[in-house]
């Protein structure tokens, strides 16, 4: 088969502007950002927000395992997790995956599984993710030290429901299980959480 030069030159031409157009798009997905006690995102021409807690320790740029803080800075929303036992599977663009009750997040800066989902039982330190109060029913983790996680530099950091007082977390961004719910609809790849002092 022959392809004459206009032809291949045209294609060229409109292969060049389609894939300029795409990468000049905007995302259709939310960003985050949280300070101070809010949560907030875009919501048309203005910004919504609703009140949050962060890590017992503040807002850190300096995040260590154990120091309570939040990390300060932009992270990547990663997949997310949900108690299928208590709620549907929420509506989002995030890839999201069923909870079990074997489920673990590695938090010991020595094992090679750290700051990583695994099953239990798990011989390295880990926290539950199967929680009876609720706090992970929801839960989306934050790309704070994953890729690679430094051992000491902080794990298991997420976004999810906060305690009904508002408490401080371990270092985790919380909210409403209704705002987490409300937000899970509006974001997607690419979508990231801003955490500032």
């Amino acid at each position: 088969m022959t392809i004459s030069r206009r032809v291949l030159l045209s294609s060229s031409i409109a292969l060049a502007a389609t894939d300029k157009a795409v990468a000049a798009a905007p995302s259709r997905f939310i960003d985050l950002s949280y300070r101070a006690g809010r949560l907030a995102w875009p919501k048309g021409d203005t910004l919504a927000a609703a009140v949050a807690v962060c890590g017992r320790g503040g807002v850190r740029a300096d995040k260590r395992e154990g120091d309570g803080a939040s990390p300060a800075g932009t992270f990547a929303l990663l997949p997310g997790l949900y108690r299928a036992d208590r709620i549907a599977p929420p509506t989002t663009h995030l890839p999201m995956t069923a909870l079990r009750p074997n489920d673990g997040w590695v938090d010991d800066p020595l094992d090679p599984r750290y700051n990583r989902l695994v099953s239990l039982p798990y011989p390295a330190r880990h926290e539950a993710m199967w929680r009876a109060d609720g706090l992970y029913d929801l839960v989306v983790p934050i790309g704070y030290n994953t890729n690679p996680a430094l051992p000491g530099r902080g794990s298991a950091i997420f976004l999810h429901v906060a305690r009904p007082d508002f408490a401080a977390t371990e270092g985790c961004i919380a909210v409403t299980r209704d705002v987490l719910t409300e937000l899970l609809d509006l974001l997607g790849p690419g979508s990231v959480i801003t955490i500032l002092p």
